[in-house]
């Protein structure tokens, strides 16, 4: 799902930077002739734009909140720069700038890239739907941290499933729960909304069954995904009765009031009493990746509907209890899923033990319940800052110091991100024809974003200040792979 920016806006920042804080502090404390000579021999001097150079920016003068170990009095022009790059998301309004005062230290966050040479711009936060290999900020200075934040799907950017990908960056805020900040929940607001009574009652789904409405419920515009979804819904609609809506592989249309799709994304009241007569709702996911989990699996069980899932390959370690959702893989085919969901429909016993985690005493996944208690950051909770807030706040513990007192440096790895090869939705994909449109999109833009990454990495291993050469550098990249020494 793409990152629903309108509310981010109003809760904007208090975190990337924390880490990012906490990372400058090592190098604010030397005297510019003490800094690390790498970070000096990245660039020549003369780009360093002089710290008075800052007074032609406009820093929000604003009182923000300041935790209680806040001792930081310094003034902008003392302060840290955290800079995002991307261009579509800067979660701070109005200007381009702007103070934050966390919990233990203060910094400027900025989308001005203007001081992208500066000394003081301590961090680069990347948002990971909108990196681009080719307008990455070269040369990478040794000074400064690469920080991704990437909330959607994979299918968003397969660069960063690739190692030398995400070997670019030293913090990560991601699906994944391994990643520095994960946001794995982040479509969970609370325990509360799974425990939220059962919108239709069963007695209610089976009159409606009777007069014709589907065991099963599929809604998706989104039809060419990586997961390949429409060719496994297909499949499985030649065994079992489905109800689809939207654009894809659509049989009966949306009611007039609902024809909006933007309600599809939401939690319209109206949207919700929709879908919720329905026994089961098929829940496939766009893209395939540990721990990616979306409204599409949440939104059903948040209603008492059971979901048909696909998606996380890990999904059950975040369920409230081992009945909660059915697996798609874990059948064998397609017929033998619609065996077992008419089963269900048969046999109400059955089909409420599904239901069974409504009652609190029924959720068994202590994990589940540690991670909702401890995260850091909250959903529609004002109390807590959200995820953008809190990861540019987030203070790194303290690494193993260096000799010269600055922590060594720090990349991320695969398991912050990392996703899989799209395979198809159903059967193989050697028995695809060379015309099937699935198969010229997205394995093939899986592979080449791996070309990409490999490029960037290999600009930066060269000092390169030109993001131009990206395609250069690719090239050369598989010439020395054709000869054999890549």
């Amino acid at each position: 799902m793409m990152l629903v920016r309108g509310r981010l806006v109003p809760c904007v920042c208090l975190g990337l930077l924390g880490l990012l804080c906490w990372v400058w502090v090592s190098f604010a404390s030397l005297a510019d002739e003490q800094l690390p000579v790498g970070a000096w021999e990245a660039v020549d001097h003369a780009a360093f734009q002089p710290q008075s150079a800052l007074s032609e920016m406009e820093f929000a003068s604003i009182s923000s909140y300041r935790g209680p170990g806040n001792n930081d009095h310094r003034n902008n022009k003392e302060l840290p720069i955290l800079l995002w790059w991307s261009g579509g998301l800067f979660p701070h309004f109005p200007g381009d700038t702007e103070r934050i005062d966390c919990a233990k230290s203060s910094c400027l966050v900025t989308s001005n890239r203007k001081v992208q040479l500066y000394k003081r711009t301590a961090s680069i936060i990347f948002y990971g739907t909108d990196f681009r290999a080719y307008e990455s900020p070269l040369p990478r200075l040794q000074h400064q941290t690469w920080s991704l934040f990437h909330e959607e799907s994979p299918m968003n950017n397969y660069f960063l499933s690739h190692g030398p990908g995400i070997r670019l960056f030293n913090y990560t805020a991601t699906f994944r729960r391994e990643s520095d900040y994960p946001l794995t929940l982040q479509w969970l607001p609370t325990l509360d909304y799974l425990l939220s009574p059962t919108s239709v009652s069963l007695e209610e789904k089976n009159r409606l069954r009777k007069e014709g409405l589907a065991p099963v419920l599929y809604m998706q515009s989104h039809c060419d995904v990586p997961s390949n979804r429409d060719r496994y819904v297909q499949e499985l609609m030649k065994y079992l009765g489905v109800d689809s809506y939207g654009k894809c592989l659509n049989n009966k249309p949306m009611p007039k009031h609902l024809e909006d799709t933007s309600t599809a994304t939401g939690e319209d009241p109206n949207f919700m009493n929709f879908v919720a007569r329905y026994k089961f709702h098929l829940a496939l996911e766009n893209g395939l990746c540990p721990d990616y989990m979306t409204e599409k699996l949440w939104r059903p069980l948040h209603q008492g509907c059971v979901p048909i899932y696909r998606g996380s390959a890990v999904v059950a370690d975040w369920m409230p209890n081992k009945h909660s959702l059915i697996i798609i893989d874990d059948f064998p085919s397609p017929k033998a899923l619609a065996d077992f969901i008419k089963y269900l429909d048969e046999n109400d016993k059955e089909y409420e033990k599904y239901l069974q985690f409504k009652n609190p005493k029924s959720i068994t996944n202590t994990k589940l319940l540690e991670a909702l208690e401890t995260r850091e950051w909250g959903v529609n909770d004002m109390s807590k800052p959200n995820y953008l807030n809190g990861f540019e706040c987030y203070k790194k513990q303290t690494e193993k110091q260096q000799e010269r007192g600055v922590p060594p440096p720090k990349m991320a790895n695969n398991s912050h991100m990392g996703c899989p090869l799209p395979q198809p939705g159903y059967g193989d994909v050697h028995d695809l024809p060379d015309d099937d449109g699935w198969l010229q999109i997205w394995p093939q833009d899986y592979w080449q974003s791996l070309d990409q990454a490999e490029g960037l990495e290999s600009l930066i291993r060269h000092n390169e200040s030109d993001p131009s050469l990206l395609w250069r550098h690719i090239q050369n990249i598989a010439v020395s792979r054709a000869r054999g020494h890549h």
